[in-house]
């Protein structure tokens, strides 16, 4: 087209010009834009205005910058496109600055303008600044989409009072109006209200869509609500919601949460086509019930289906692995290679906490020294997986070379210093960093943390400071540290005081046999025959069962367990008979 308009004399025409430049805005590149720009001898602010938005198209920010800088004139459309151009490739801070410095300009902001700030502000100041303005100019939440940009922006910053007062200030609302309420409340850890919220939209005759369903999927399993969710998914069949492939997935997420993971399988294997989204959330499914081996035949399943895996799908599998077999862990390092994402930060400490679990120090250090970027978490996978496999020096050494690099530790970097100092018996090392966590890191000890003090005056021998520990802890001790005060009674010989933290123990793990398991021993020694009657009668009230110890071992790309109340294990004959 370009072509025939040079060879017919048009080119040099400023309307026809203009028409051509967009079209090389929108799927040309930064040379062909400037080029035709250049050829435009009757320049207008339209001509400006595409050449502009081309050159932020293609993320050229430098360049679009200097152009905006010489423009002979701005429109609010001007504005409007560095605006975008600066929060879309992640310069914020500019983009706020911008807004600030296209009013002291004079230019009118229009509503677009305050959606777009709105969409990206990340401070409660500036959002009700921006806010103010609005109303000042005449805009107020009447108009929908600015209603709804408000409840969006006041929702994701926390303010769920703000967000509801815009609400309710609407004349009009949509559905849109509605999921950014619910959203906000969800994300404010407000789920429910949020879940009230919902039935409220229903009683009022607004009709939900994927979103909103996909969303109250989700609250309903943060709240443990199954009841709610299979209400929810008798909605979301009736309305034909579970062909989208977000809100099946929040379905199995749903049931697998609630411990209802026959039922996740039968709604997965009802599925007429997969998507990678959908067996993500299955594989996922299946690790957090402990189904590893079966997560990663479903995993081969998604291979052979040819659909592609993501990030999360590796990530997850190599979760799996980590458990039971390196040779497997190894191929699916070498598809992490295979499919360009080894330089993702997530993966890569996937692979460190997968490697750090089969022991293989030498791989996991290889990955962290090879990557691009380290963030925090990656430092914490290796420190921690240095811990655990017995490298204490090592495991220090790093947190100093952390240190030395600026970056802050947080409580999970110093939960793997403590677990260091527990596993190599550095009393002093342990109790100075303990002792120094809130003043130079401004960290307040947590249970995990208490839990490796009460490690190291246990190795110490030091009994009364363990009973003085866990009275001066800030927080509610967990069912670790009462198992700990549980060892310290069978020691002191303290049935009154046992009875009492098996008490607590209960009301922290109901179904955890263990503290009625010791209590039931130490009235037998007693020869307190109707206490422990009264224990097997309280463990079959509340269904709780024994807890039994097995093995994993993996051969031929099978993982076997063998369970200590076995009489007969895998392939048991067969072992009889060699022996």
């Amino acid at each position: 087209i370009h072509a025939r308009m040079i060879k017919v004399g048009l080119a040099r025409h400023t309307f026809l010009g203009n028409r051509c430049l967009d079209l090389y805005a929108c799927f040309g590149t930064t040379k062909d834009v400037l080029n035709l720009f250049d050829d435009i001898p009757g320049k207008n602010l339209i001509s400006w205005n595409i050449c502009l938005k081309g050159l932020l198209k293609c993320s050229d920010i430098r360049r679009a910058r200097v152009m905006f800088d010489g423009m002979p004139q701005r429109d609010v459309i001007s504005w409007n496109s560095m605006l975008s151009g600066y929060a879309s490739n992640g310069f914020v801070d500019y983009a706020l600055e911008l807004f600030w410095e296209m009013q002291n300009a004079g230019v009118e902001p229009s509503d677009y303008t305050y959606s777009m700030v709105a969409s990206f502000v990340s401070c409660s100041n500036y959002g009700r600044q921006i806010h103010a303005r609005m109303i000042r100019s005449g805009m107020n939440a009447q108009n929908v989409v600015l209603g709804n940009s408000l409840i969006d922006m006041y929702g994701k910053l926390g303010l769920v009072d703000y967000t509801h007062r815009v609400f309710m200030t609407m004349e009009k609302v949509d559905i849109i109006s509605w999921n950014s309420l619910i959203s906000g409340l969800y994300n404010s850890c407000r789920s429910q209200c949020a879940l009230e919220q919902f039935t409220t939209m229903l009683h009022i005759g607004q009709s939900p869509d994927e979103f909103t369903v996909s969303l109250m999927f989700t609250i309903c399993c943060k709240l443990q609500q199954l009841e709610k969710g299979e209400q929810l998914f008798c909605l979301s069949t009736k309305m034909g919601f579970l062909s989208n492939a977000i809100v099946a997935s929040a379905v199995i997420h749903l049931f697998s949460q609630c411990n209802r993971l026959e039922n996740s399988v039968q709604f997965f294997d009802e599925v007429d086509e997969w998507d990678i989204a959908l067996c993500n959330s299955m594989i996922s499914s299946y690790i957090f019930h402990d189904c590893w081996e079966t997560a990663l035949d479903l995993f081969v399943l998604v291979l052979r289906k040819g659909l592609k895996p993501t990030e999360f799908t590796l990530s997850s599998v190599l979760g799996a692995v980590s458990l039971n077999l390196a040779e497997q862990g190894h191929q699916l390092h070498s598809l992490v290679v295979k499919s360009g994402l080894e330089s993702d930060v997530v993966l890569a400490s996937s692979l460190l906490d997968m490697y750090n679990g089969l022991g293989l120090l030498n791989s996991s250090m290889k990955i962290f020294l090879h990557m691009v970027a380290r963030d925090l978490v990656s430092w914490n996978s290796m420190i921690m997986g240095l811990a655990r496999n017995g490298k204490v020096v090592e495991a220090l050494g790093l947190f100093m070379k952390l240190l030395q690099v600026g970056l802050p530790p947080d409580r999970i970097t110093l939960y793997a210093v403590l677990q260091a100092c527990t596993y190599g018996g550095l009393f002093a090392e342990g109790m100075a960093t303990f002792s120094c966590m809130e003043e130079d890191y401004a960290i307040i000890p947590g249970e995990e943390h208490y839990t490796c003090v009460l490690n190291l005056l246990y190795q110490s021998g030091k009994l009364q400071e363990i009973v003085d520990v866990v009275e001066k802890m800030p927080c509610e001790p967990n069912y670790e540290v009462w198992d700990w005060m549980l060892w310290l009674c069978s020691l002191s010989g303290d049935l009154e005081l046992m009875e009492e933290v098996v008490a607590r123990m209960i009301e922290v793990e109901p179904q955890s046999s263990v503290p009625y398991l010791v209590l039931a021993r130490e009235y037998e020694m007693r020869g307190r025959w109707e206490g422990i009657v009264r224990i097997r009668m309280a463990m079959k009230e509340k269904g709780v069962r024994r807890t039994i110890g097995y093995s994993l071992i993996g051969i031929n790309n099978h993982v076997f367990t063998f369970k200590g109340d076995q009489l007969q294990h895998h392939g048991g004959i067969d072992v009889l008979s060699l022996l």
